[in-house]
């Protein structure tokens, strides 16, 4: 569904989001496994600090954030092979420590768009897909790619994404919505990325994060996640792969 009205776009360049607004929407709107990965902690907080302009908040007219999106520039030598198994926890390697380097870039990868609970369902999304391709076009970037989770496969964590990718709709569209929206947005599904997050914990972490007592080693289905979690109990681990979908956004 297309959005009725249209958002106002402010980056954190222009002005950066409320803390306490962003923080409830992102805590709201990911399980709460995705909120501890270890590449996540080690670059999240310099996003904001080497590329303000590349995140950015939806406000409503009573300026309200209703959506963040975060994305980051890389250097990319534009062929789909060199788009890394390792997706999202890769792009946000390369993003910042190309940075620290020196490097141009000439790419944006989205990283992360979460809408407030309050506008699920009403096309935001898809607004904010355009905003990112909109200020990747300013910044001078080429392409814009996603390591994209769809946001229906943790209703189907047994099945593997590379036969997911393939459903369709009777339209001949991807089934998976979030797909979706990008494919109608212009963006070519390219592969299956199937380590974009590795995310590791004690037995104790797992069984906070999912709200579930895991007694014995063994692989468990997870509300939220889009795989199975492998516990060993005998270890003390829990180790989470999170496989995600590269898409290539061509803003030419």
């Amino acid at each position: 569904m297309e959005p009725s009205v249209t958002y106002e776009v402010i980056t954190f360049a222009e002005r950066p989001a409320p803390e306490e607004d962003v923080t409830r929407i992102i805590d709201q709107g990911w399980p709460r496994f995705m909120l501890f990965d270890p590449v996540a902690d080690r670059y999240w907080t310099r996003l904001h600090t080497y590329f303000p302009q590349y995140q950015l908040a939806l406000y409503d007219d009573n300026m309200n954030v209703i959506a963040v999106g975060n994305s980051v520039p890389f250097r990319w030598d534009g062929r789909d092979e060199s788009l890394s198994p390792r997706g999202w926890d890769w792009v946000m390697e390369t993003s910042v420590q190309g940075y620290e380097a020196g490097d141009t870039p000439n790419a944006l990868s989205a990283i992360s768009i979460t809408v407030a609970r309050s506008h699920i369902g009403k096309g935001v999304s898809g607004q904010v897909v355009r905003a990112m391709r909109q200020v990747a076009h300013d910044g001078g970037l080429k392409t814009m790619v996603a390591p994209v989770r769809p946001n229906l496969k943790s209703l189907y964590p047994l099945t593997p994404m590379e036969r997911y990718i393939l459903w369709k709709t009777a339209e001949g569209t991807p089934f998976d919505p979030w797909l979706r929206g990008h494919f109608k947005a212009g963006a070519r599904i390219v592969k299956v990325c199937p380590q974009s997050m590795n995310i590791p914990g004690s037995v104790d972490q797992w069984e906070e994060w999912a709200s579930m007592i895991f007694p014995e080693s063994g692989q468990y289905v997870v509300p939220g996640a889009l795989n199975p979690v492998e516990i060993n109990v005998e270890d003390d681990l829990g180790l989470y792969i999170e496989p995600n979908v590269w898409v290539v956004h061509d803003l030419s």
